[in-house]
């Protein structure tokens, strides 16, 4: 699984060292990124999963969280203002009055299960993307079982035409030649379609077969 990213803004060493320390542990630990808070310009969206803001100044406060909000990334926006409340969230961004010695513990917490839902996101949006192209070879699938029997009555055509044409007296010898190519590939095609319908039926059985077992195992169950 790879290591998620959390992007520490600061100027102030103590800011990361706070937050590091009380990061809460966890199975898949982020990696940690400290970037001053004079290359807020330079952000980059892809580069981080998380960021975390020290906004502890009035002046910073309002660049730091313009910049952020850019981006459309979470973002956890520590700052001391104390007209705000404790804890709320503004769009992509969750601002924390970090004015006492609680702050890291909370920020920490937070930030553990935002990684943990943006993980789980990603998770879902790759399984319906392996949803999609499973439905979508689905649908070829049945196309290609559905369209088998034109097909091979086709092939029957052109396989019969081939084979009259060999037996027809007096063609040049190149034109006998190439029925008999047209001839080979309607067989290889054939033999092609056939093993369609032979999976077909294997794919039938398989599916009856998981539809049974649960409905075996609880007739076992009511049984005992």
């Amino acid at each position: 699984m790879t290591r998620p990213t959390v992007l520490i803004l600061s100027t102030n060493p103590a800011f990361a060292r706070d937050l590091t320390a009380h990061w809460p542990a966890d199975a898949n630990p982020p990696e940690f990124t400290v970037l001053e808070e004079g290359l807020f310009r330079d952000l980059v969206a892809s580069q981080y999963d998380l960021a975390i803001a020290d906004a502890s100044s009035a002046d910073s406060q309002f660049e730091v969280k313009g910049a952020l909000a850019t981006t459309g990334k979470p973002a956890i926006v520590v700052h001391a203002d104390s007209s705000l409340p404790f804890l709320h969230t503004q769009g992509n961004l969750i601002e924390l009055r970090g004015q006492d010695g609680l702050w890291p513990m909370i920020a920490g917490v937070l930030g553990r299960e935002i990684l943990r839902r943006c993980q789980t996101e990603a998770r879902a949006r790759g399984a319906e993307a392996l949803c999609a192209a499973a439905q979508a070879e689905a649908t070829l699938g049945r196309y290609m079982v559905e369209m088998r029997h034109n097909v091979n009555n086709a092939l029957t055509s052109v396989l019969g035409n081939a084979e009259l044409l060999t037996l027809e007296p007096g063609l040049p010898a190149n034109v006998l030649v190439e029925a008999d190519t047209v001839r080979n590939m309607a067989l290889r095609l054939h033999e092609v379609f056939q093993r369609f319908s032979s999976l077909e039926k294997e794919l039938s059985v398989a599916a009856r077969e998981s539809v049974k077992q649960p409905a075996q195992a609880r007739a076992v169950a009511i049984g005992k």
